[in-house]
């Protein structure tokens, strides 16, 4: 009996080039001896439950689409408790997770990787009862992802982001939190918290660290207080577009788990969709709970890290 493939896509992610590629997709997967099903997503969410369905019988989940499709199937596949393997094709307008992983943006060839290629496990994180691959987010400029509309998303990629961003810069908010680390606390008002587990944030390389690796356990947070005057504003820019720690207004750590309490409802994104306004929440790193098929390196296990 041939093994079953369920293959999920966002027919708008990127600038829906899909369309033109969808046939050599799936003879690719036929050749590779599966047999295909294939379903394009109609709204959002959708991807989560026809996962979860699919899980009943496929051997191997695939989706196409950009981090927010992602997000849906792994959401899907969590929720079903089911430990398929997972193959990803890039389909978005910044692909952090798959640039971090090193999967081909060609989508024929990323099909013929998940047919070539290894089982290996990531991590990914839980947000109270949801979960995120790679990055939960909130304060300046994380409502900018899910309210940017996809087409525009489509025309004119990062430029999307920060055309929206810019209409924000005037308007930012504050937030006072105490956050509980493995080992510390953190306390006070904050524009900008990330919890993430990438190299690459929106479309942007390195801005989580150095010496990140997607299946050691842990998360690279960072967290922004917020500033008391221009000056401190452009101590904070400085240090982002420098990269250096050098300012106290910036907090950098690696851990496990937090806590985050806090004084109002915070919007928060995961993986660039809206994931709710808690005022309390835990995030824990489910350690190696993916498994995800990637290319291997010639014949050596295949490697994580850039």
């Amino acid at each position: 009996m041939k093994k079953k493939l369920f293959f999920i896509f966002n027919p708008l992610s990127g600038k829906a080039l899909i369309k033109n590629k969808l046939l050599d997709i799936v003879d690719v997967f036929v050749k590779g001896g599966y047999e295909v099903q294939v379903h394009p997503t109609q709204e959002a969410g959708e991807a989560t439950a026809r996962t979860m369905e699919a899980a009943r019988q496929a051997d191997l989940i695939v989706c196409c689409g950009g981090d927010g499709t992602l997000d849906e199937v792994v959401n899907g596949l969590r929720q079903a408790d089911r430990d398929i393997p997972l193959g990803y094709i890039p389909a978005g307008s910044t692909n952090d997770f798959a640039s971090s992983l090193q999967i081909s943006r060609d989508m024929v060839e990323a099909a013929r990787q998940i047919m070539e290629g290894e089982v290996r496990r990531v991590d990914v994180g839980s947000f109270n009862d949801q979960t995120f691959v790679y990055v939960a987010a909130f304060g300046l400029f994380t409502e900018v992802s899910y309210e940017t509309d996809q087409t525009m998303k489509n025309i004119l990629g990062y430029v999307a982001y920060l055309l929206e961003g810019v209409k924000k810069i005037f308007d930012i908010k504050t937030y006072w939190m105490k956050v509980t680390s493995d080992t510390d606390l953190y306390e006070g008002e904050f524009i900008y918290g990330m919890v993430t587990n990438s190299r690459s944030v929106g479309g942007f390389k390195n801005l989580t660290g150095k010496n990140v690796e997607m299946d050691d356990g842990y998360f690279e947070v960072t967290l922004i207080h917020a500033p008391k005057s221009a000056l401190e504003l452009n101590e904070i820019i400085s240090c982002l577009l420098t990269r250096e720690d050098t300012t106290n207004l910036i907090e950098s750590f690696k851990t496990t788990m937090l806590t985050v309490e806090a004084d109002t409802e915070v919007s928060w994104t995961l993986d660039g969709e809206y994931g709710g306004s808690p005022k309390e929440l835990v995030i824990c790193n489910q350690r190696q709970a993916l498994p995800i098929i990637l290319a291997p390196s010639d014949g050596r296990q295949i490697p994580l890290l850039g």
